[in-house]
C-alpha cells in the first residue's frame, strides 16, 4: 500500500497544474504505475489470472491516459474546458492539497482488489473468482474503449452537436457505464482474496467510491448538457427517451441524485 500511495501521489500531483488533472491524467497514471510497480513486488510468484488482472489494469491506465491526452487537442474539450476554468480558479491552497492526497488515497484503495489477489496467490489460495472477474473488467474495458472512440469520432465532424450515435443510443453516458463494469470485475476478480472482515472492507472501499463517482460525473455532465443544448428539441426528446447510465432502466436523470461523490 505505502508503494501503491507514493505512485498516486506522484502522477495525481498533475492536478497543482491543472486541477481537472487530479481526477484525469492523475488518474490513469496511478492505475497504471500501480499496475506495473506492485506486480514485480510479487515477480516470483504472480502467474495465471493474477498476471492477467494486472495486465488489464496497465491497459487500462495507458489507454484511458493516451485518450485523456488526445482529447486535450479537441475543439469540443478545450470549449469544455473554458467553461469550467472560472470553477476551478476557486480551488487553491490547503483545497489542492487536501484533493491530491485523498484522491490518492482512493486511487490506492481501487487497486486493493489487485494487490489482495496477489498476496493471496503468494499464499497460496485458489482465485476461483478471478476468471469471471475478469471476463467482467475486459467488458467493460471494451464498452469504454468503443464509446470514447465512437465520441471523439463524432464530435470531430459535429463539434457544436450532442453525441447520439452507437452506443450513446443505448444510454446517454457509455463510457462511465463501462467505467463502472470494469471496476465491477477487478473487485469481483479479487473475491476469494477477501480472507478478513478487513480485507473484505477494504476491497469493497475502493469500488464503492468510484461507483459514486460515476454516478456523480454523470449527474454532472447531464448538467451541462442541459445548459449547453437546452435550446435544442432534438436533444430534449433524447434525453427524456434515452436512459441516462443502465441500459433498460427507465431513470432519465440523476439532477436530484442526492448519494454520489465528485
Amino acid at each position: 500500500m505505502g508503494v501503491g500511495l507514493a505512485l498516486s501521489l506522484v502522477f495525481s500531483a498533475l492536478g497543482f497544474k491543472r486541477v481537472v488533472y487530479f481526477v484525469s491524467i492523475g488518474y490513469a497514471g496511478s492505475i497504471a504505475a500501480q499496475a506495473i510497480a506492485i506486480p514485480l513486488l510479487y515477480r516470483e510468484t504472480i502467474e495465471g489470472w493474477a498476471l492477467a488482472q494486472s495486465a488489464l489494469l496497465v491497459a487500462y491506465g495507458c489507454r484511458l491516459g493516451t485518450f485523456l491526452m488526445l482529447r486535450e487537442r479537441s475543439l469540443s474539450y478545450r470549449q469544455a474546458l473554458a467553461e469550467e476554468a472560472p470553477r476551478d480558479a476557486h480551488v487553491k491552497g490547503i483545497t489542492k492539497w487536501f484533493i491530491w492526497v485523498g484522491v490518492s488515497v482512493l486511487y490506492v484503495l481501487m487497486f486493493m482488489p489487485a494487490m489482495l489477489t496477489m498476496a493471496a496467490q503468494a499464499g497460496g489460495v485458489g482465485l476461483f473468482w478471478a476468471a469471471p472477474g475478469i471476463v467482467v473488467m475486459t467488458a467493460g474495458l471494451g464498452i469504454e474503449t468503443w464509446a470514447d472512440w465512437q465520441k471523439s469520432k463524432f464530435k470531430t465532424t459535429s463539434p457544436s452537436h450532442f453525441c447520439n450515435v452507437g452506443l450513446f443510443r443505448i444510454v446517454r453516458f457509455p463510457n462511465y457505464l463501462g467505467e463502472m463494469i470494469f471496476w465491477l470485475g477487478v473487485w469481483l476478480s479479487g473475491v476469494a482474496a477477501y480472507q478478513t472482515l478487513l480485507t473484505w472492507m477494504l476491497g469493497a472501499i475502493g469500488f464503492v467510491c468510484i461507483e459514486l463517482v460515476m454516478f456523480g460525473s454523470g449527474r454532472r455532465l447531464e448538467l451541462q448538457q442541459g445548459e449547453r443544448y437546452a435550446a435544442d428539441a432534438d436533444f430534449q426528446k433524447y434525453v427524456q427517451t434515452v436512459p441516462v447510465l443502465i441500459p433498460l432502466l427507465p431513470l432519465y436523470s440523476l439532477r436530484n441524485l442526492k448519494a454520489y461523490l465528485g
